[in-house]
């Protein structure tokens, strides 16, 4: 049995705290602050608590009262699953074995908190996680772990962290730990020279242009499905776009036009073929693209702005 700081929060979080548990492990969770009056308390917190685990939640790590209260040196292992918070070097080199975090690219490709969003952005058919050493850099520490996962041509960014990514990374992490542990892991440096980041994929990213190639448009969409929605405007609103596939058929029209408008979605012309997109959603809640089509005025031969 080790003693294990588990940094995390969401579902993969409160996965990667359950599976160490079976495995026997002393657990101290470190999760985000307690969420607003009214919200459900996050998935890995609300596990620690149901489990009688010690909870440490704050704001920030940076000081000595946060290092004391965590007391990182008396682990063994701190283990990063699904971190957003800064987690000082200090603390994380602290264990007797350091950490492990998870990363849902192969780096050093993709390094960066959107590394989902921009390997489809960017049409990449082959993803995959790493599990390495956290260092003073943004996801450069040595590797100990990795998984490649293929990414389909029309798997959204929801589908192929939940559907591809999800169950693969809980248990590349638990294997990451049990090889630290047992003083199995070798841990291998990143090559600097294939290394690439990307800033968090945000609505300045995310603005559709119909003049680029379907396939562009395409991967645009699904990178930024579901958050933050690639959008594009349409009478001084904001339209937002989900479940894009290829259209199968060529029609030609000027990029914006939407061409074709039924019950699997709207069908909208980029430079040279088309997407159809299954949800928009159009100030309020995302529906069926037909849908909101029909409630924002949108026909066929309608030509959408950037």
């Amino acid at each position: 049995m080790a003693k294990i700081i588990v940094f995390g929060q969401a579902q993969f979080g409160e996965r990667v705290f359950s599976g160490l548990r079976e495995r026997g492990h002393e657990i101290l969770v470190v999760s985000v602050p307690p969420r607003l009056a009214g919200r459900p308390p996050d998935p890995l917190e609300q596990a620690a608590r149901e489990a009688g685990v010690p909870i440490v939640q704050r704001r920030s790590y940076k000081d000595e009262e946060a290092y004391a209260e965590l007391s990182p040196e008396r682990a063994d292992l701190a283990v990063l699953a699904y971190v957003t918070q800064i987690i000082p070097l200090r603390i994380l080199d602290a264990p007797r074995l350091a950490s492990v975090c998870f990363h849902p690219s192969l780096l050093p490709a993709y390094r960066g908190g959107s590394a989902i969003n921009w390997q489809l952005i960017h049409g990449r058919t082959r993803g995959g996680v790493t599990l390495f050493r956290p260092d003073d850099g943004i996801d450069s520490g040595p590797i100990y772990l990795q998984r490649e996962i293929e990414i389909g041509p029309d798997d959204s960014a929801g589908s192929f962290y939940y559907g591809k990514v999800f169950e693969p990374g809980v248990e590349a992490t638990l294997e990451a730990v049990e090889l630290i542990l047992s003083g199995r892991a070798q841990a291998t440096p990143q090559d600097e020279r294939l290394a690439t980041y990307d800033p968090l994929c945000r609505d300045e990213h995310a603005g559709i242009d119909w003049n680029e190639t379907a396939a562009r448009v395409h991967n645009l969409i699904r990178g930024c499905d579901p958050s933050p929605g690639a959008h594009c405007r349409w009478r001084g609103e904001t339209l937002r776009f989900y479940g894009s596939r290829r259209a199968a058929d060529h029609r030609v029209a000027a990029p914006g036009t939407v061409v074709a408008i039924g019950e699997d979605g709207i069908e909208v012309a980029a430079a040279d073929g088309s997407v159809r997109l299954a949800k928009v959603k159009a100030g309020g809640a995302k529906r069926p693209a037909a849908e909101a089509a029909a409630a924002v005025g949108i026909e066929v031969g309608t030509v959408l702005g950037a």
